[in-house]
């Protein structure tokens, strides 16, 4: 009988004592998606690329056709699969160019960085925003894959896009939806 008293009190002083001191997990920040903006996208469309070089690596183009724009809101950065990049406004559509860090000659996605700010699915994106100088986050549920292309002189060059040809586009796949 005194045994079992004595198992008793140490199954409640370590049932107190594990209630005082709970594991520690970490903190996620929780991100709150704008469900209504204050533009339209239209179908997201990206397209993995390949460099011809040894030190080209890989890496996805991402194209997001968008409408209405109020004059208050800058659309800056695209996170998809893991890769983060600044969106440019080429005519009516953002366009910008995912380097993977990786410097393989297939495709693989990339890790996820320790400061990426998202959880997402493959076919998921989040594209951020600054309206009225806050900044603000839309989440994409579904994205369309295009056939990949080959960069025979290296990796596409996100500063000399506007007046470069060497960037595969969708114009007519785009003005059929």
């Amino acid at each position: 009988m005194k045994n079992l008293k004595k198992a008793i009190y140490a199954i409640v002083f370590i049932c107190t004592l594990s209630s005082c001191f709970q594991c520690a997990s970490p903190k996620v920040a929780t991100t709150n998606f704008e469900q209504q903006t204050p533009f339209t996208v239209k179908s997201v469309v990206f397209q993995e690329w390949y460099a011809g070089i040894k030190v080209g690596g890989t890496g996805i183009n991402i194209f997001v056709p968008v409408t209405n724009v109020n004059d208050s809101v800058v659309l800056s950065e695209v996170y998809f699969r893991n890769l983060k990049g600044n969106l440019f406004k080429i005519g009516n559509k953002y366009t910008a160019v995912l380097k993977n860090p990786s410097q393989n000659y297939t495709f693989q996605k990339a890790e996820k960085p320790a400061d990426y700010p998202f959880d997402l699915k493959d076919n998921e994106c989040v594209i951020s925003y600054k309206e009225n100088g806050q900044i603000k986050y839309h989440k994409i549920v579904t994205l369309n894959e295009v056939a990949g292309t080959y960069y025979e002189n290296g990796p596409p060059s996100i500063y000399s896009r506007s007046s470069s040809n060497s960037m595969a586009t969708l114009d007519e796949e785009l003005e059929n939806n």
